[in-house]
């Protein structure tokens, strides 16, 4: 495993532009709670951490990894946030039902990308065992919710450098 003793959640908040003029949906999937709870939980924290108003927050659940794609199209449509932030966690199992589902929602995030004006931000882990899951929200690895808020902020900034160019 690449992140193997490395906690992925590091940042310079230097680097890091105020949230607190944005507004953010964040969805999260009901399944696999114990790790999606958590990286959401770290997703908003982050977000507070960087001054955003708890107001221009809104949470949203789905059922599972697979709505995810649905809930943040719907979202973009609304034109309302600056930045949507899907959160879910699929665990590999003995079938290929984990291949289908973790395409699925990486193709449908990825086309959600590049067919809207809004970031849509892929906090979807795709651990092979529920321990490797738990390391990623907010175990040994980090929190991957954490890193989720960061690159939304991060995104609104480089979307705002190429608005400020035209």
């Amino acid at each position: 495993m690449a992140t193997e003793l490395k906690n992925l959640s590091r940042y310079n908040p230097d680097e890091i532009i105020s949230a607190k003029n944005y507004r953010f949906a964040i969805v999260y999937a009901q399944w696999n709670m114990e790790i999606t709870q958590p990286l959401y939980e770290g997703c908003l924290h982050t977000l507070l951490k960087h001054e955003a108003i708890e107001s221009n927050i809104d949470l949203y659940q789905v059922p599972g990894s697979f709505e995810l794609t649905f809930a943040c199209s719907e979202l973009t449509k609304t034109k309302n946030y600056d930045a949507v932030i899907a959160i879910g966690c699929i665990i590999e199992g003995e079938t290929r039902h984990f291949e289908f589902i973790a395409d699925a929602v990486a193709n449908g995030i990825a086309q959600l990308n590049s067919t809207q004006s809004i970031p849509v931000i892929f906090a979807v882990l795709t651990p092979s065992s529920q321990q490797q899951g738990i390391d990623r929200a907010g175990g040994k690895h980090g929190n991957k919710g954490v890193e989720a808020a960061i690159t939304a902020l991060k995104m609104i900034a480089f979307k705002n450098s190429i608005q400020n160019k035209k």
